[in-house]
C-alpha cells in the first residue's frame, strides 16, 4: 500500500513504531556492519564503562526511524533525504524503544517534508531526537 502523498499530510500528523531490542538484534547488527566496538557485545569491558554493561549501537536505534518513516508515515515509497540525530540516553538491551514520527513542515514545490524524531524508551525518556527530511511518494495516476 502506497504512503501519503504530499497533499494528504498535514502538520501535526504522527505515527511511530515500536521494537523490543533484543541480544541478537545487536548482535546482527554488529554483524551486518562490523561494528563489534566492546560496548555492544562484551559485558565484561562494558561493565567498565560509565554505562556499566551493553547498549545497542545509536545507529540500531536510529533505523527505528526509518522504520516509522517507511511503513508508517509517510509510509511505502517515501524516499529518505536526510537525517539529524541526537544521542541522550543508552539504549540497553531488551529495551523497549517507541520510534515517533511527526510532520512539521511541508515543501509543496520541493515534495518534501521536514519531520521532528524522536524514540522513547519503556519509561517515557527520550533516548534519541533530531529531524528528518523526506520525499514522501507521488500520487499514482490511475
Amino acid at each position: 500500500m502506497q504512503g501519503k502523498t504530499i497533499h494528504q499530510l498535514k502538520i501535526g500528523d504522527r505515527d511511530y513504531f515500536s521494537k523490543t531490542i533484543s541480544e541478537s538484534d545487536v548482535y546482527m547488527f554488529a554483524g551486518i556492519t562490523g561494528d563489534f566496538s566492546e560496548i555492544h557485545v562484551n559485558q565484561q569491558a562494558a561493565a567498565k564503562t560509565i554505562f556499566k554493561e551493553r547498549i545497542a549501537h545509536g545507529m540500531l536505534t536510529a533505523g527505528l526511524i526509518s522504520t516509522a518513516i517507511g511503513v508508517r508515515l509517510p509510509g511505502s515509497g517515501t524516499i529518505y533525504l536526510k537525517q539529524e540525530l541526537n544521542f541522550l540516553k543508552p539504549v540497553k538491551i531488551q529495551d523497549t524503544i517507541r520510534a515517533e514520527v511527526e510532520v512539521i513542515e511541508i515543501f509543496p514545490e520541493k515534495n518534501q517534508v521536514k519531520l521532528k524524531t524522536c524514540c522513547f524508551n519503556q519509561q517515557n525518556e527520550i533516548v534519541m531526537d533530531g529531524e528528518a527530511l523526506v520525499m514522501p511518494p507521488k500520487a499514482q495516476s490511475t
